[in-house]
């Protein structure tokens, strides 16, 4: 564990998803907060290209609910907020200009959005959590990203890439392990492992003893027993490279 520490990485290092929340509202300054510091975060060249969107409609967000799949989504406990890669409004300053937005079709440009809206999120997750908050990231919402795309009345050149809820918590899930430093970081190159099942075997352990303690009555096994088996398994992926097509984003 690092010696070097702060209360901004002693946050950091304390990560937990949190999944339930109690009624209590977050109070709108601090919302006021959260946006200002997603707005602040650092860009790809500069073009901040990501706009957020927060869920106040009942109905809006019982849709997105339906359509990540995840119930405790719905409701009202928490705050919604969707992160939406938005190439739509410099696709509108180019073309007010007379110039061609073509431009903004490219993969290079796509992922440039990309990086601007998870960085976005990133500071809202570190920001929230320093003011003793809980959150969760729901890339659920690509399960069908055309029925949020309709809800949300995405223009075209615009993706939902991921949401978070943000609240009180109202849970306190252990800490997860994450993977080995040695396995999950390098100096130069790519780390030199001949067998990752073998590098990973006491990290395999670990995870298995979580689970375990967790819900005994559900095995979830090991790490590398879950890649094995699950990694790739779901059809909810599918829809997103038609909507990508759809949206004028990330074709060639």
């Amino acid at each position: 564990m690092t010696s070097a520490k702060n209360n901004t990485i002693a946050t950091l290092l304390n990560h937990r998803s949190i999944r339930a929340f109690s009624d209590e509202p977050v109070a709108d300054d601090v919302i006021d907060t959260l946006l200002q510091a997603a707005i602040q975060s650092p860009t790809s060249s500069f073009l901040q290209q990501r706009t957020i969107i927060r869920v106040k409609d009942p109905a809006i967000r019982q849709t997105l609910a339906a359509a990540s799949g995840q119930p405790y989504v719905g409701g009202n406990r928490g705050e919604l907020l969707v992160f939406v890669v938005d190439l739509y409004r410099n696709a509108r300053v180019r073309e007010e200009a007379g110039s061609d937005a073509d431009v903004l079709e490219s993969t290079s440009v796509f992922l440039q959005g990309v990086e601007d809206a998870m960085i976005a999120a990133q500071s809202v997750v570190v920001a929230a959590e320093s003011l003793g908050l809980g959150t969760v990231y729901l890339g659920s919402i690509t399960r069908n990203p055309q029925m949020v795309i309709d809800a949300l009345r995405l223009p075209l050149r615009t993706f939902p890439l991921v949401a978070l809820l943000v609240g009180q918590p109202a849970q306190a899930p252990k800490l997860k392990p994450r993977l080995p430093r040695e396995v999950a970081t390098a100096v130069d190159i790519y780390p030199d492992i001949e067998n990752f099942h073998l590098a990973m075997a006491d990290y395999d352990q670990i995870i298995k003893g979580y689970y375990d303690l967790r819900d005994p009555a559900r095995s979830v096994g090991t790490f590398t027993g879950q890649i094995e088996t699950k990694l790739g398994s779901g059809t909810h992926k599918d829809p997103i490279r038609a909507a990508l097509t759809a949206q004028r984003l990330a074709l060639h």
